[in-house]
């Protein structure tokens, strides 16, 4: 890998003294870097990230939720069940290998393989290679999401990952919070390379000299990334001229950056659903609806928005937001702490019961503090609640181990569609399929499993949404998760780097677009 940096480092400088581009550098700040460079790894807004600076996709979104081709140059309907995607020519990987047809058939056979992602992909049957730039997509019927689901097809090099490292390790190994060579070596075709990266401290990225999008307004040349996961640090850093950009950025410094004459603010109301899982497998008590609903009921998700998100955000009554076919305009939040409390006596838990909560501490906005108010709420109708919160790097590994009563998450729809969020977090847990996969509360109901698959192959809009808005409410009547609200998004960037251009409501910025004045 070092052997390799070398290499990219000096076609960069190259490329830069050659063309005459003046040099750019974007230093940047987020309240934690990756975790891994395997981009199935998993399945994570800063794995995304990451990929949209060192992969392509065959196809991205654009800021009004549309699609453009990105490795794909055009694509056509061959059948109810064949999409064929036509590849641009030219493409190479950072290693210098010519991308090919092969090289997305390979990875989307490991995307399927991915503990993360083959939920997702479970619907795609097969991709066929048709010839070196053109490639067949076959779904297992009808399907309203297939440039949805394309846009997490990012290329990987296929001779690069193929065989054994100098350890034995099979290149192409998918290894969840380990030790494999796809987590710690990289060659995608995206706008930058990875030159430099000291896990926690920093990630140094430079222009990638062979990257095939001439058309690029982006004039950054080189990205120091440092994570920083203290929110005021992280602030404090911008306001001094340290750092370029930055996010997240905390509720309470929203008035002050957007006042200071040095910074540029960007806001959008958010899509990510926050959410505490309740697991009925450890606890008993949990199985009970009534008690499930005491918990919803107990939460005062409504406050947590007006004082701890200082409101940043709009407190939420079920997983889809506003503008999403699922979304049920009758579910509402509902605080009511004496009917939370009759509930609790009417299961027989009116003495309550201990339980354990984990949350991260740098994941989400606030994430630590939210935890901390709802186990004070949970007090009041006696339960007692023992709390952990830790860096999302050691929650990540806990959360996957199932390790608390109680677990914070947050999800933002992988396909910007209601289905994603009941695939992933209300379906029955499947580990063949994928279904299920961050079900930790191993909420479970058939109806729930059976509608969902039936959306994902209905193409009539309107019938699709009152499908889509049935699961909602059966979900809310059972209290199959307790919501808390959707999480707005806010960048801030020194006066002259241009963020409002390159960031969206996915929150995964187009840093390869970047114009720095």
């Amino acid at each position: 890998m070092k052997k390799l940096f070398t290499l990219l480092g000096a076609f960069v400088l190259a490329f830069v003294v050659a063309g005459g581009v003046q040099a750019k550098t974007l230093r940047m700040a987020y309240d934690a870097d990756p975790v891994s460079l395997d981009p199935h790894e998993q399945l994570s807004g800063g794995t995304l990230q990451l990929s949209h600076m060192v992969f392509d996709p065959l196809v991205r979104w654009t800021k009004d939720l549309g699609f453009e081709g990105r490795i794909a140059e055009k694509w056509e309907r061959v059948d109810d069940t064949t999409v064929r995607f036509h590849l641009r020519q030219g493409v190479t990987f950072h290693s210098g290998n010519a991308l090919t047809a092969a090289d997305v058939v390979w990875t989307f056979n490991r995307l399927k393989e991915s503990p993360d992602f083959k939920g997702i992909f479970e619907p795609f049957v097969s991709m066929a290679v048709v010839d070196d730039h053109t490639v067949d997509l076959v779904t297992s019927g009808p399907n309203p999401l297939v440039l949805h689901t394309a846009t997490y097809i990012f290329p990987m090099d296929s001779a690069f990952y193929s065989g054994n490292d100098e350890r034995g390790r099979d290149k192409a190994e998918i290894v969840k919070h380990g030790d494999s060579f796809a987590s710690q070596n990289v060659s995608g075709t995206g706008p930058f390379v990875i030159t430099s990266r000291e896990q926690g401290v920093k990630v140094v990225f430079e222009r990638f000299a062979g990257y095939w999008d001439t058309n690029s307004p982006g004039n950054v040349t080189s990205i120091v990334f440092t994570p920083i996961k203290e929110a005021p640090t992280r602030v404090a850093a911008l306001l001094a001229g340290d750092v370029d950009f930055i996010a997240p950025v905390p509720p309470t410094d929203l008035p002050r950056i957007d006042s200071n004459d040095g910074t540029e603010l960007i806001t959008m109301t958010g899509t990510r659903i926050i959410t505490f899982q309740m697991d009925q497998n450890r606890r008993e008590e949990l199985r009970d609806p009534r008690v499930r609903l005491a918990i919803v009921h107990a939460i005062n998700n409504v406050g947590i928005v007006e004082k701890i998100m200082n409101g940043f955000g709009t407190a939420a009554g079920q997983m889809s937001p506003a503008g999403y076919l699922g979304y049920n305009e009758a579910l509402i939040p509902r605080y009511d702490l004496a009917k939370a409390q009759a509930l609790m006596t009417e299961a027989g838990y009116a003495d309550g019961f201990e339980l354990t909560m984990m949350a991260p501490n740098n994941r989400y906005v606030n994430d630590f503090k939210i935890a901390e108010a709802v186990a004070a709420m949970l007090a009041k109708i006696n339960i007692r609640v023992d709390l952990t919160t830790m860096p999302k790097a050691q929650y990540w590994p806990k959360y996957d181990e199932q390790a608390a009563d109680m677990m914070m998450i947050g999800w933002h729809s992988d396909t910007e569609d209601s289905a994603n969020f009941y695939e992933f977090l209300s379906m029955t847990r499947d580990a063949d399929t994928g279904r299920g996969q961050y079900n930790n509360g191993h909420y479970s109901n058939a109806d729930v499993d059976r509608m969902t698959l039936d959306t994902l192959t209905m193409t009539n809009d309107e019938e699709r949404a009152q499908v889509l808005q049935r699961i909602e409410q059966i979900q809310y009547d059972e209290a199959g998760f307790v919501p808390l609200h959707w999480q707005d998004l806010a960048w801030a960037a020194r006066s002259g780097v241009n963020i409002g251009s390159v960031v969206n409501v996915m929150n995964f910025p187009y840093l390869g677009d970047l114009v720095i004045d």
